[in-house]
């Protein structure tokens, strides 16, 4: 009797999501929204978190991955990394994660594994590269306030809040071709108390999109054949119903594609 021979399984680009560090009650959790999870599957990828590492394992996690999504997060990167001191106590920090999501970051760009950062995420690129933020936002003028309302629905707070103005001559533009309106801008939502200034962008990026008021709202890499894209709004809320975040995605999934297919295992 001979064995029938079995398939092998197909196997989707993996993405790595790195996990935030939090205490719920009095035990230590590692955390990531559903929102990304599901924003990777949205762009065809396998999500696979990753819970606290170190700098170490970077290039071991690096080898099963054909791409990183960096998600966003309450906690914010801590201002050290930038050559300053903490400017509001109050709010959540997460040097856990930023010991070693920093390295992730230029390792990603040595190796060329896509990357896609969001709201933390977006920040923690630049931070990474050497830029620095805007510790509170609402206090820097001319910036408006970029917060949402804790108070109001989930819904309301991930609304459309204004419009970005996308620079051409970078990814973006093309990237989105057909969902940009004869202003060249489209409406985005806006959660974040610390944003990226002109004058604060990291060597190695490029401006690709401002709010109004002249803040940073999305940028790309400078690094050729490198997908390197971040951004500082939620695209992926409620994604699936959202062209412009589709579009993203799916450009996002075809480069950890493209990884995928020069890897060797």
């Amino acid at each position: 009797m001979t064995s029938k021979a079995v398939s092998p399984v197909p196997r989707r680009p993996v993405v790595l999501v790195p996990a935030c560090n939090r205490w719920l009650g009095q035990h230590p959790f590692h955390v990531v929204g559903q929102k990304y999870v599901d924003a990777v599957r949205l762009a065809g990828c396998l999500p696979l978190v990753v819970p606290l590492a170190t700098a170490e394992d970077v290039p071991e996690l690096l080898a099963l991955a054909d791409g990183v999504l960096l998600t966003g997060s309450p906690s914010n990167v801590h201002p050290s990394h930038f050559g300053e001191a903490v400017h509001n106590p109050s709010l959540p920090l997460d040097p856990a994660r930023d010991g070693w999501t920093l390295p992730l970051i230029r390792q990603c760009i040595a190796s060329k594994t896509p990357l896609l950062a969001i709201c933390r995420g977006f920040q923690e690129i630049n931070v990474a590269l050497g830029g620095a933020l805007i510790q509170a936002v609402q206090e820097a003028g001319p910036y408006r306030d970029h917060r949402s309302d804790d108070t109001q629905p989930v819904e309301q707070q991930y609304g459309p809040a204004h419009g970005v103005q996308v620079v051409h001559g970078g990814v973006l533009a093309p990237m989105l071709d057909g969902l940009i309106d004869d202003q060249d801008s489209f409406r985005v939502n806006s959660l974040h108390g610390q944003g990226v200034a002109p004058s604060g962008l990291a060597s190695g990026l490029r401006i690709e999109a401002l709010a109004p008021d002249g803040l940073i709202e999305a940028f790309s890499g400078l690094e050729p054949g490198h997908f390197l894209l971040g951004l500082q709004w939620h695209p992926e809320w409620q994604a699936q119903n959202n062209p412009v975040s589709m579009r993203l995605l799916q450009a996002f999934g075809t480069a950890c594609a493209h990884k995928k297919g020069t890897q060797s295992w």
